[in-house]
């Protein structure tokens, strides 16, 4: 049985790395535990660890050690080689293969990055590699300065190379190709390969191609004078500060990068003031040369401003420091969450990979792991785009969740507030936001204010509203965020990072109402466990719920868990088990469950049941042995919201599982409530479900 891929490349700087980072994403959605390997990996010239590895272990949270994702650096090959012990290499990669291979249900394997000493056999390694480990194979080319006679004739030397060695090649990717040539690059490799070979091609994008501050200052191994906290800014072109101010500003673009001397004052504080004005476009940092530093005032000065990006002195002269700046070869870093997100998003988009992943895995897998339910989200939120409002438009979190929201491109968003307190506030963070693609809407200067206001007081007058207190509500984010979704303008809304439960769902209750036949609002939570994903609810909504509110809150539950991927089997909680209890409580929770049963008897459902008996197999088995849920249940029911919201909470703590929510049930359009204390993780996962449950689930 397969179990893994080899992702091979016949160059330096071919982008393996975004297919690495797409296909590992792509792989977590269908199998429950990918594990990730490279044979061979570079030195670090500052004695680090292997760049490829420490991305991919840290973003993807790989159960892996760094030393078991790889055999071998290549002076350690070299040397082997060298010395007549190549078989000895080859058997100590498959030895730690084959264990990977007992841990996890697939395995991602890179191949090595051909640069530096020793490049010229890589090639044939690699595919020696790759034919002794059984695994098919991608191949990745770049297409940066050549034809594309030139990137065929050197795709098909190395698909020949793999094939002769009866190492089945699954799919060619020519990367980094100029966008309008992208059919032309797939037309020639088709031409020379059979039908059941896959072939893609990925544009260049400009952002991977560009380092960062940070990367350059390594480089050049510089001294951050200010901006330490931007040095993730993005460059993007560079140029020389030699002319006068008047002249070098209009040369400027969009996140440039400005080198020049430290002692020209001039050059530096008209940057920084061009800068923070929206007559000229953001730069990404300055470098000063020559070793120069600006005097006391200059540097007095720039510490007062408000808004500043990274200044940086290094040793070199500017004429040199350009040179090297222009050869930086940019990385991907386990920290450079937007370049990760922007080169899985690339990959989903021009990588039909599904067929080709569903070839891969020969088996199927037991359940839904969290990783597969995470890919799950994010695949159904693309299905169909929708709008989600976000009225707490000036919250920091707010505002770098919409940034990896706007990463991905799944999701369109309107923030409320002040446009320009929020985009100074963007500034200041100095988050990779782009405007355009954003709307910003403050709700008193709207366009729809009074239309708003006018919809409110006739929903609401037989309430003793009138068009003075209408127009006050409006004003409220929460109010004219719920009436947007009201009037069509968005889809759902996600609030309470800053407002209240109560504030962000009373305007839903008011006028967005329940869905026909369902009378009681709940809410659950997806509980991102080690190996399963369970349904937790009620856990933040009623107190103290009746029997046919419990009978609602269970089948609401059961619906979101089957439109979510997760087969529902309901555990009905109490604090016994079977007919043994005896009391009010436990006879509420036996009365839900037999009702639950002769309304709907396609549902799975048990109760009353302890959790332990719900949740573990040999303990279900030994209390209700004929029981289709005990020891497996996926949608746990509670039986008021002391015990729910303090499960959640110890479950969450103690287990370090992901709580996603809590996921509103029951309104006609989603509105979905966040806690104060929650992260910039919590709004990203809540606005994605939002949107799901704005398809219509």
């Amino acid at each position: 049985m397969n179990k893994g891929i080899y992702i091979a490349t016949l160059e330096s700087d071919s982008g393996k790395s975004l297919v690495t980072l797409g296909l590992m994403r792509t792989l977590l959605g269908k199998t429950a535990k990918v594990g990730y390997f490279r044979p061979i990996i570079n030195e670090d010239k500052k004695g680090g660890k292997d760049n490829h590895i420490s991305t991919v272990l840290s973003y993807f949270d790989v159960d892996l050690s760094y030393e078991e994702a790889f055999a071998y650096t290549r002076n350690e090959v070299i040397q082997k080689r060298n010395t007549g012990k190549s078989g000895e290499i080859i058997d100590t990669i498959i030895q730690k293969y084959k264990r990977l291979e007992e841990r996890f249900d697939f395995i991602l394997v890179e191949g090595s990055d051909f640069s530096g000493e020793g490049s010229v056999f890589e090639f044939d390694v690699n595919v020696l590699i790759a034919k002794n480990l059984g695994l098919p194979a991608i191949l990745v080319a770049s297409g940066v300065n050549k034809t594309k006679e030139d990137l065929a004739g050197s795709l098909q030397l190395a698909y020949h190379s793999f094939v002769n060695k009866d190492v089945n090649v699954m799919a060619l990717i020519a990367n980094k190709i100029s966008p309008d040539n992208l059919t032309i690059a797939k037309q020639i490799l088709q031409e020379f390969l059979p039908d059941e070979v896959e072939v893609f091609a990925i544009p260049r994008i400009e952002t991977l191609a560009h380092p960062t501050i940070k990367e350059i200052v390594e480089e050049l191994d510089g001294k951050v004078l200010f901006g330490d906290e931007f040095l993730d800014n993005q460059t993007g072109s560079f140029g020389v500060g030699a002319m006068q101010l008047r002249n070098y500003i209009t040369k400027l673009k969009q996140n440039s990068l400005v080198i020049t001397p430290g002692d020209r004052a001039d050059i530096i504080l008209g940057a920084l003031q061009a800068n923070i004005s929206s007559n000229y476009p953001r730069i990404s940092g300055i470098i000063l040369t020559g070793g120069l530093i600006p005097e006391e005032p200059i540097l007095k000065l720039i510490d007062g401003l408000s808004q500043v990006v990274p200044i940086v002195s290094v040793e070199g002269g500017t004429f040199s420091v350009t040179n090297q700046v222009g050869s930086i070869k940019s990385n991907i870093y386990a920290d450079s969450i937007p370049k990760i997100e922007t080169s899985i998003s690339t990959f989903e988009k021009y990588v039909s990979i599904d067929t080709l992943a569903e070839r891969l895995i020969s088996f199927k897998p037991k359940g839904i792991t969290p990783r597969m339910f995470q890919y799950g989200l994010i695949t159904k939120a693309r299905q169909q785009k929708k709008r989600i409002v976000l009225p707490e438009g000036i919250d920091d979190r707010v505002l770098n969740a919409t940034a990896r929201l706007l990463a991905i491109d799944i999701v369109d968003i309107t923030l409320l507030g002040d446009r320009e307190k929020i985009i100074n506030k963007i500034t200041t963070l100095g988050i990779e936001i782009n405007i355009d693609k954003i709307e910003i809407i403050d709700p008193i200067k709207s366009e729809y204010f009074d239309d708003y206001a006018e919809t409110f007081y006739e929903l609401r007058k037989h309430k003793n509203v009138n068009m003075d207190i209408a127009r006050d509500w409006m004003t409220d984010v929460s109010y004219y965020g719920t009436m947007m979704i009201y009037k069509g303008h968005a889809d759902g809304m996600v609030s309470g990072a800053v407002h209240t439960t109560q504030h962000t769902i009373r305007p839903a209750l008011q006028f967005i109402k329940t869905k026909p036949g369902v009378s009681v609002v709940s809410s659950i939570f997806f509980m991102c466990l080690e190996d399963r994903v369970s349904i937790f609810g009620d856990c933040a909504i009623n107190p103290n719920p009746t029997a046919e509110e419990l009978v609602e809150i269970a089948i609401s539950s059961a619906d979101s868990s089957k439109a979510f991927g997760i087969e529902p089997k309901i555990a009905m909680l109490s604090y016994s088990s079977g007919t043994s209890g005896k009391g009010a409580d436990v006879d509420r929770v036996r009365q839900a469950t037999e009702m639950i049963k002769k309304k709907r008897p396609d549902l799975k459902v048990e109760g009353p049941i302890q959790y332990d008996a719900a949740v573990d197999i040999t303990v279900g088995k030994s209390k209700l042995p004929d029981s289709e849920v005990a020891g497996q249940a996926s949608v746990l029911i509670f039986p008021d919201l002391n015990t729910g919201n303090n499960t959640y909470k110890a479950v969450q703590r103690e287990t370090g599982a992901l709580a996603i929510g809590p996921m509103l049930q029951g309104l006609n359009k989603p509105v979905n409530d966040l806690s104060r204390g929650c992260t910039v993780d919590d709004i990203f996962n809540t606005v994605i479900i939002t949107a799901i449950q704005a398809q219509g689930i």
